[in-house]
């Protein structure tokens, strides 16, 4: 998938343009990739009440990338499905594979 699409380098790390769907049966990120919007999408299992989601959110990416979930920021659309999150010092041929790796099937 052309995941490339949603990230980009900022000069502290990267930026990942997210499209959340909180709510879900089962927590997956990534979840697919929505072309026409060029967002990464992601499922959620928590409800979007009281920042939960943007919580789990930000918890299974520090997971993901194996980093502090302090390197992680909301950076807009928090209260929005479409969300851009920046990651600090992870290099973005490196998110474009571990988001990769983790494609559902």
């Amino acid at each position: 998938m052309p995941f490339k699409d949603a990230l980009r380098e900022v000069s502290d790390g990267i930026v990942i343009d997210l499209e959340v769907t909180p709510g879900s049966k089962h927590t997956c990120i990534p979840s697919g990739y929505n072309p026409w919007r060029k967002r990464i999408e992601v499922k959620l299992s928590k409800a979007a009440q009281k920042g939960k989601a943007n919580e789990q959110l930000i918890e299974h990416l520090a997971v993901l990338f194996d980093i502090s979930s302090s390197s992680i920021s909301i950076i807009s659309g928090a209260k929005s499905s479409q969300k851009s999150v920046l990651i600090k010092t992870v290099d973005i041929d490196i998110a474009a594979s571990v988001l990769g790796k983790n494609t559902e099937d």
